[in-house]
């Protein structure tokens, strides 16, 4: 619960209720969702296209965090949303996860 110390006499009070509404409402996803950007760090399958350029992080460096830049050849997650990023295969064979998408436009090869 929060509590407002504004004189070092006052026992602690409990925030009137209204400020608790509007704070449970803009941190559980009511206000909070207005504000939101577009999806375009690679979690969402349906922002990814093969032949964009993308940052892929492979189950090698997950530890590192490098990642590795490259063209996306073929989509390998079927779900249309994974926390830890679409599963890729890019151009050169290599396999990971998309990190970043560095350029939404198709890039001829």
């Amino acid at each position: 619960m929060l509590y407002s110390t504004t004189k070092a006499k006052d026992i602690k009070k409990p925030y009137p209720n209204k400020l608790i509404a509007v704070y449970l409402l803009y941190n559980i996803g009511g206000l909070s969702t207005l504000r939101k950007k577009p999806d375009m760090n690679g979690t969402t399958r349906a922002n990814i296209k093969p032949g964009m350029l993308v940052n892929i992080i492979l189950k090698k460096d997950q530890r590192s965090g490098v990642f590795t830049k490259g063209i996306v050849q073929d989509i390998l997650t079927s779900a249309p949303k994974h926390h830890h990023g679409i599963k890729v295969r890019l151009q050169d064979g290599q396999v990971g996860r998309v990190q970043e998408i560095l350029d939404d436009n198709e890039v001829d090869s």
